[in-house]
């Protein structure tokens, strides 16, 4: 099955996502996938400086610097996500006054350390909030979990409480009505991929194992669009790592495929000391970033680019793994990580360069 036949005719603004508990972990690090399907296919990651903290976060390239952000991660340990859910508004609240997701997120990257903060600026913010979302969230705490959120009110599902260790969402809310439940496919082919990649505890799993089995996989239960993960209006996958409870949050890493997940490359992306993005996530002068066309042109081909992209995901795993296990085992001063960090992005985007070169 090649990339280009997996399409879909249903609305946009339909993720997938799933948090791991780092109680259910070998290495004690919860894991947080945001698998983002929209209208906006031009993605790009930024670097923001808010009221408290600095933080990193996709965006849609062309309105990069508007407030808003999709998925991200602040220098506290601190980060967000949400898919859209079609099940929990309860009012009257017009449209033109909705989709205001993008912004809440932009504001608690700016704030939030932990939960209870997310949870204090959820019920301090202006109602109508102008949502109607679940939020992924963890922290440098140990906290995990996900809160369903409609103009007036949450509820809160604490990941660490649910026995299995982790939770899938896509786009209804467990709490809102049944009948108006969407995503119900997708979740049900998620779940069956979490549940056998996740069949020993603790869970030995990281960014390539989601990557590969979830975010690049055509599995389903049907050929019929609505029931794979990857999808014509798919335009970035992330998969945030986490720290152990009590550990260094600026540790914490923001894997990014942006684009076509099957045609793109994964890198690392940290909040570091400063901003250490590589320019080709970031918005260029055209409002477009370089790996996320990449990958859509590769996309429009029609070709299977797979394999290669997680050949090259090995190679920048090999190449951050070694300095990245320094620091987290002592051995490098975050000052000596940075340093380091700031050399290897060229690495990675070597590799990145080298292996399409050859194979296209």
């Amino acid at each position: 099955m090649t990339a280009a036949l997996i399409f879909s005719a249903l609305p946009a603004f339909c993720c997938t996502s799933i948090i791991i508990s780092g109680k259910a972990t070998s290495d004690g690090r919860p894991l947080m996938l945001k698998h983002r399907d929209t209208g906006h296919l031009d993605n790009a990651v930024g670097y923001f400086q808010g009221a408290k903290y600095s933080f990193i976060g996709l965006v849609n390239a062309e309105t990069a610097f508007d407030g808003e952000v999709w998925t991200g991660t602040n220098a506290a340990g601190f980060s967000i996500m949400n898919t859209a859910s079609y099940n929990i508004k309860d009012d009257d609240v017009p449209a033109s006054e909705m989709d205001k997701e993008g912004k809440l997120m932009y504001g608690a990257l700016g704030i939030c350390a932990t939960l209870a903060d997310f949870e204090y600026y959820l019920d301090t913010l202006g109602r109508p909030l102008g949502v109607e979302a679940n939020f992924g969230v963890i922290d440098a705490r140990g906290g995990a979990a996900y809160y369903e959120v409609n103009n007036h009110s949450w509820v809160k599902y604490d990941v660490n409480e649910i026995p299995c260790g982790y939770r899938v969402v896509t786009n209804f809310s467990e709490s809102g009505r049944i009948a108006e439940r969407r995503g119900v496919e997708r979740y049900e082919t998620a779940t069956g991929i979490f549940a056998e990649m996740l069949s020993r505890r603790p869970y030995k799993v990281d960014h390539r194992d989601i990557f590969g089995k979830v975010s690049r996989s055509f599995q389903g239960k049907e050929k019929g669009t609505a029931y794979v993960i990857p999808r014509k209006i798919t335009s970035a996958s992330i998969v945030i790592e986490g720290v152990k409870a009590g550990c260094n949050p600026l540790q914490t890493v923001m894997w990014t495929i942006l684009g076509y997940p099957p045609c793109g490359v994964a890198l690392p992306l940290m909040v570091g000391n400063g901003c250490l993005l590589p320019d080709e996530v970031l918005p260029g002068p055209d409002g477009h970033s370089m790996l996320c066309d990449e990958a859509r042109r590769r996309k429009d081909t029609g070709k299977d680019f797979r394999n290669l992209c997680a050949g090259a995901d090995a190679e920048t795993d090999e190449i951050f793994g070694k300095y990245y296990g320094k620091w987290v085992s002592g051995n490098l001063s975050d000052q000596q990580f940075f340093s380091e960090y700031a050399k290897m992005r060229q690495s990675f985007l070597k590799i990145y360069r080298e292996k399409f070169a050859k194979n296209e």
